[in-house]
């Protein structure tokens, strides 16, 4: 592949993105010594993918070896690879080619991350999850990761720009991925579901947990929200709190249907018959209003 000005765009592989160095050498270990990362962030499904996936190990193998790390128990941690071994598990194989790596939990988050951030499918909790891990990852490393932003730039923002880099995403969307974390799990499983709006749940979660779970269960009984709903309410809360009585108060007021357009029409055939024929239109009119107006008086009464 070559860009515009004709120099060859040199592609990362699976080694580079895993940080395998040539010297490595794979090795079969037992799947049974192998356990998950401590709070994998992704999931691990079996779908359509992944049933493609068992039978191209069935016939092939594992092509990639997956990375590990060895744990105080003498055992493996898996750092990146959970899929690949989901397949040999499911493909009846009880080894799997893997790379073992000395690394710090820092060190491993970040590779886990790496490995895993470009699939194209990866659900929002995903992301967000594995990127709030990565920076947590960073911050415990000490990472400096631009010194030309200035004493002033606080260090979240330069270490969400360092995650931003190579994932095609600015910093600012890396910093509404990890807002998500702070949604309560049935509020995430929504917008993993497509039924709460992105924009709308990072709103939301700079609201109070308790909070949160009213606006599930509004979400639950009226299947909707809209985001001038949640913008109504954090402007609300920003005077201070609220029961779930109140919130429903403001959501339904910001819904309140328009009234209705009505417009009546007479035809003047109609008109004519209760009207002398010397009446204009304006006269007539007059006579209605004064009539109406009595009506109205009488009914107050």
């Amino acid at each position: 592949m070559k860009n515009r000005s004709g120099e060859k765009i040199k592609l990362a592989s699976i080694d580079e993105l895993l940080g395998v160095v040539n010297e490595e050498s794979a090795m079969e270990i037992e799947i049974s010594k192998i356990h998950p990362f401590k709070n994998h962030p992704f999931k691990v499904l079996d779908d359509e993918k992944m049933q493609d996936l068992v039978e191209s190990v069935k016939i092939n193998g594992v092509l990639t070896p997956v990375l590990l790390r060895m744990d105080e128990n003498e055992e493996y941690e898996m750092v990146s690879g959970h899929r690949r071994m989901h397949a040999a598990q499911l493909a009846g194989l009880t080894t799997i080619p893997a790379i073992v790596r000395e690394l710090s939990d820092d060190d491993a988050i970040v590779a886990m991350v790496d490995a895993n951030i470009q699939r194209e499918e990866l659900l929002p909790g995903e992301k967000a999850f594995a990127y709030k891990m990565k920076q947590e990852a960073m911050k415990h490393q000490g990472s400096r990761t631009d010194l030309t932003l200035g004493q002033n730039v606080p260090k979240f923002k330069r270490t969400t720009e360092a995650i931003a880099d190579g994932t095609g995403e600015s910093y600012k969307q890396i910093q509404r991925y990890i807002r998500l974390t702070e949604l309560i799990p049935e509020l995430l499983d929504l917008v993993d579901n497509k039924k709460l709006q992105f924009t709308v749940a990072v709103n939301i979660s700079y609201i109070d947990k308790e909070v949160q779970e009213w606006i599930y269960e509004y979400i639950s009984d009226t299947g909707f929200i809209k985001p001038k709903q949640i913008a109504t309410l954090r402007n609300q809360l920003n005077d201070g709190p609220i029961n779930q009585i109140q919130m429903l108060s403001i959501f339904n007021n910001c819904v309140m249907a328009k009234k209705v357009s009505r417009s009546l029409t007479f035809s003047e055939k109609k008109l004519t018959k209760y009207f002398p024929d010397a009446y204009t239109a304006k006269d007539m009119e007059q006579v209605i209003e004064s009539l109406l107006e009595k009506w109205t008086q009488e009914q107050s009464c």
